[in-house]
């Protein structure tokens, strides 16, 4: 070997290697800045070294930081990246380091030359660490010590996160070109990767000698004149194949900015910027994540891709060069978890931690977070509570076992009911609560709105993606408003909320984005009042695929009562006149919304839940400001992950099985397992509300208090008695032996004419021969064209389907 020893492939977790240069041990300092003069870690290139360089004493102040924290360091990563990352508050608090580089001002004001000397001072280290490893190899094997070791040492690049304080989009103005900021927000566009050109090595047409030209920011020039000095040529071709010529992986994204209750400004749209990442961060993100990007601010002409106006040069674009990337999902880029910490934006101070478990410790922690979900709104406790529990959620299951498909944790609600009762404002109040809350109007959403929208870059033609609202509600909640307003765009809806994600194919682009948001969806009957006398689906014309996916449907009626609408009117009044109002009356219960007159599941009232959930007349009530409650509903969803007792277990099992009992009729159940599965995940969301791992079987009961709430209003029949054999998707007849009848009786009229088509008239005809009285035949006929029995051909023409 000669006694030139390399470092080999995982000695002391580092291995040898790379493509900037040799480093020859037992050379001064000074040498080695020498021989690196024109490398990408020297930061002044085209001056002479001096020991009195300002920049010589920061290296050297580096030098020392990283040296006393080498060991914390994976040296194998840094070799596959090319990069370190440096906590910036590590680097604020080393006083030493401070006293001599006044970091938080100059890594602010010149970024590019702190970031320099940051790489190069981490070179040094790793160097002479490597060295001296490689020396003792050395010794240990009995090799000849004729010459030093030599190693080779990336480009290293160091990445500064943690940096603060956040720059809001607002205030990126002209003053911050060249400054060193930091920034949150969603990304919305992802570009395709592509290489991107930093040198480029070109030959002299006259005297043939090679030359590296740096190309900054990725823009294209040629050297002016050959460096010989007997050669004066200046006419130059590039010569892309040389090992000069350096190409990095380039990749933009666009972010959109994250706007809080009280950064909220009307009629404008959020604003967005460029954000351009290179080398190892490519890939770091997708559509629709969270993230907080630190980097340099530059500019770009704003008509790079054509310019049609002399005057539009002077126009310039500012984006980010990104430094560092960390993602809500995981650390500095890295999904680690795959999503399964529910990763929020937010940041808790020990004021925020101290709040949370004052929260905790409450008596009735329930009760103090449904209360003050919506306070304007009077009462509707159960329908809070559905809707409390959405915030907090259930455990997705197997998210990193490749062999299963993961099950969804995350519920949803749908509000139904008269217009006038408060569902707009619960659902703006859920959203505004949500740690990532989005909210949408069906009447004015499309479906490439909803979901994703594969757009065409104007500059080079490449396709990106851009994130609808369900892929920028990722692990968060997507409320909908006007739902029944929505069109075709509900077939959009039928995958996000079930497998959780977003599939597109379109022009020769196949992908999969994750969606794993809670859609709480509100609407009002078609006609504008709710018809007990019909199902669900009757009164929203819509599918049964879409409904059975909601975990909770809650039915809203406007019925007068006097005692409650006397309390409703002091409340509304009490909010006018600038007080905190009533928040709620021991008068308000079930009865206030659904005759009391119900059987089956009445047997164990649900008035338990509402006792311990309503403020009382005269009761002290102080309720949580949003902000807090936020914090607390991130911090539920990131650390706390429960699971169920047998004793809650055995609970909602055997609920389970009395529901299937009580409805095994001749016509199908409408009672399946996503029943089941709505109890499990809203279970874990009660237990996850307290900041518990584990359920109990009163989480189970108040749960089952709420599933029997959400079943009595979507089961009951205009007589408010319990008919399980109607199915949301189903006659909303008390009785539909008559629609038998009927289809019956067109069958053996087709078996004798073999024609199966009827005309509108001749159905009211042959409905009547038979006695068959409803009070509007015209719907009659409609809910048998839902249910597939009849097919629509034409002008007031059906078709049998049934033979």
């Amino acid at each position: 070997m000669g006694g030139d020893y390399r470092g080999e492939r995982g000695s002391r977790g580092w291995r040898g290697g790379g493509n900037s240069g040799g480093w020859r041990g037992g050379r001064s300092w000074k040498e080695k800045g020498d021989r690196v003069k024109g490398q990408r870690g020297n930061c002044k290139r085209n001056t002479a070294y001096s020991e009195n360089s300002p920049f010589v004493q920061k290296i050297q102040a580096f030098e020392k930081f990283f040296t006393s924290r080498i060991d914390s360091y994976d040296k194998d990563e840094i070799e596959r990246k090319g990069s370190i990352l440096v906590d910036y508050k590590e680097l604020i608090k080393d006083e030493e380091l401070v006293a001599l580089v006044p970091i938080s001002n100059e890594l602010r004001d010149m970024p590019e030359k702190i970031l320099d000397c940051m790489g190069l001072a981490v070179h040094q280290v790793l160097t002479k660490d490597l060295e001296r490893h490689a020396a003792e190899l050395q010794e240990q094997e009995g090799l000849p010590r004729d010459e030093a070791p030599i190693v080779n040492v990336p480009y290293v690049h160091s990445r500064v996160y943690n940096y603060d304080p956040l720059t809001p989009l607002k205030n990126l103005r002209a003053n911050c070109y060249g400054k060193y900021i930091s920034l949150r927000g969603t990304v919305v566009r992802v570009s395709n990767i592509k290489p991107l050109c930093t040198k480029m090595a070109f030959t002299c047409n006259t005297c043939g000698d090679v030359q590296t030209h740096s190309l900054p920011d990725g823009k294209y020039t040629v050297p002016t004149k050959c460096p010989l000095p007997e050669c004066r040529g200046r006419s130059f071709t590039a010569n892309r194949s040389s090992p000069l010529t350096v190409t990095v992986d380039w990749q933009s994204i666009k972010i959109q900015e994250l706007i809080s209750d009280d950064q909220r400004e009307a009629g404008r749209i959020p604003r967005t910027i460029e954000c351009e990442l290179v080398q190892d961060l490519v890939d770091s993100c997708v559509p629709g994540d969270t993230v907080t990007v630190t980097g340099i601010v530059k500019v770009s002409n704003a008509v790079e891709g054509g310019s049609r106006n002399r005057n539009d040069r002077c126009m310039f674009l500012l984006y980010i060069e990104a430094n560092s990337i960390s993602n809500s999902k995981g650390q500095k880029g890295k999904d680690s978890d795959g999503g399964a910490n529910k990763g929020t934006t937010l940041e808790y101070s020990l004021k925020d931690l101290y709040a949370i478990q004052e929260i905790q410790a409450e008596e009735n922690v329930f009760k103090l977070i449904v209360n003050s979900l919506c306070p304007t709104i009077y009462g509707h406790e159960l329908i809070k509570a559905g809707l409390t529990l959405a915030l907090f959620g259930g455990c997705q299951k197997y998210v990193d076992d490749k062999n299963r498909i993961p099950i969804r944790g995350d519920p949803h609600i749908l509000m139904v009911g008269d217009p006038g009762l408060g569902k707009s404002q619960m659902l703006q109040a859920v959203c505004n609560v949500a740690p990532r809350g989005v909210y949408v109007c069906g009447n004015t959403t499309t479906t490439s709105g909803l979901t994703v929208t594969l757009s065409r870059d104007s500059a080079c033609g490449d396709f990106g993606l851009e994130a609808g609202a369900l892929v920028l509600g990722d692990q968060g909640i997507c409320g909908i408003d006007e739902f029944d307003k929505m069109g075709n765009q509900h077939q959009a809806l039928l995958e996000a909320m079930e497998q959780q994600s977003i599939s597109l194919a379109k022009a020769g682009i196949v992908c999969s984005l994750p969606a794993r948001t809670s859609i709480i969806a509100a609407a009002n009957p078609v006609g504008g009042h709710y018809n007990k006398g019909k199902t669900v689906s009757e009164n929203l014309k819509m599918g049964s695929a879409l409904l059975s996916r909601f975990d909770l449907v809650f039915i809203l009626l406007d019925t007068p009562n006097e005692a409650h609408d006397h309390l409703l009117s002091e409340h509304v009044m009490a909010l006018r006149g600038g007080k905190k109002g009533v928040l709620s009356s021991a008068t308000v219960t079930r009865s206030n919304t659904q005759d009391s007159n119900i059987s089956v599941l009445e047997v164990v009232s649900d008035k338990s839940l509402v006792e311990r959930l309503k403020v009382c007349p005269g009761e002290s009530f102080d309720a949580l400001p949003h902000f807090l409650l936020r914090k607390y509903i991130g911090y539920a969803r990131q650390y706390v992950h429960p699971t169920l007792s047998p004793e809650s277990a055995q609970v909602i099992q055997d609920f389970y099985l009395e529901l299937r009992k009580q409805n095994q009729g001749v016509d199908g159940t409408p009672i399946t397992t996503r029943q089941l599965e709505s109890l499990i995940r809203l279970t874990e969301a009660r237990a996850r509300l307290e900041l518990r791992e584990k359920s109990t079987k009163d989480d189970a009961e108040d749960v089952i208090e709420i599933m029997k709430y959400s079943l009595l209003g979507t089961y009951s029949d205009e007589f408010g008695k319990l008919d399980f054999e109607r199915s949301q998707h189903g006659s909303g007849m008390s009785n539909r032996s008559q629609a038998k009848r009927f289809v019956s009786a067109l069958n053996s009229i087709v078996e004798r004419t073999y024609n199966n088509l009827f005309e509108f008239q001749e159905l009211r005809q042959i409905a009547k021969e038979m006695q068959i009285k409803v009070a509007d035949f015209e719907s009659f006929v409609g809910s048998l064209n839902d249910q597939g029995y009849l097919l629509k051909k034409g002008s007031r023409v059906y078709q049998l389907q049934t033979m």
